[in-house]
C-alpha cells in the first residue's frame, strides 16, 4: 500500500478543498513491477490509464480493470475498459466485499478454479 498526504486548499470562493491524487505513483509503479509481474489489477475507470496499460501490456502484463459503467455518471471511460484484457463490473463484487456482508474464505479444496467465497449468516 501506498500513501501519501492530502493537501488542503481554499478554493476561489472560499471552500476548504482538500485533494489527494495518486495516479503518478500508481502508474510509475505498475511501470517499475511489470517486470516482475503476469497479471495487474487496476481499480480505476480513468481513462488516462489506457495509455499506462497498453504499456504493461507490450511488456507481457495482463490487466484487468474493475469498476462499473452502470452508476450515473459510469465511472469506466470507455477506452479504458477496452484497452483492459479483462473488465470486472464492480457492482458485481458487491455482495462479496460490501460492508453488509461477512465474507470469508472456503476451507482448501481441490478446485482447480481456485478458493471460493461463502457469506455468512
Amino acid at each position: 500500500m501506498v500513501t501519501k498526504p492530502t493537501k488542503e486548499f481554499t478554493d476561489a470562493f472560499g471552500r476548504r478543498k482538500i485533494k489527494g491524487n495518486m495516479d503518478i505513483e500508481l502508474a510509475i509503479d505498475m511501470l517499475e513491477m511489470a517486470q516482475h509481474l503476469d497479471h495487474i489489477v487496476l481499480f480505476s475507470g480513468d481513462g488516462d490509464f489506457r495509455r499506462l496499460v497498453e504499456a504493461v501490456q507490450r511488456r507481457g502484463v495482463r490487466v484487468t480493470v474493475v469498476s462499473t459503467p452502470r452508476s450515473q455518471p459510469p465511472m469506466i471511460a470507455d477506452e479504458l475498459r477496452r484497452q483492459a484484457d479483462v473488465f470486472v463490473e464492480l457492482q458485481d463484487l458487491m455482495p462479496a466485499i460490501s460492508r453488509g456482508t461477512v465474507a470469508r474464505e472456503a476451507p482448501p479444496s481441490n478446485n482447480p478454479q481456485g478458493p471460493r467465497l461463502f457469506e455468512s449468516a
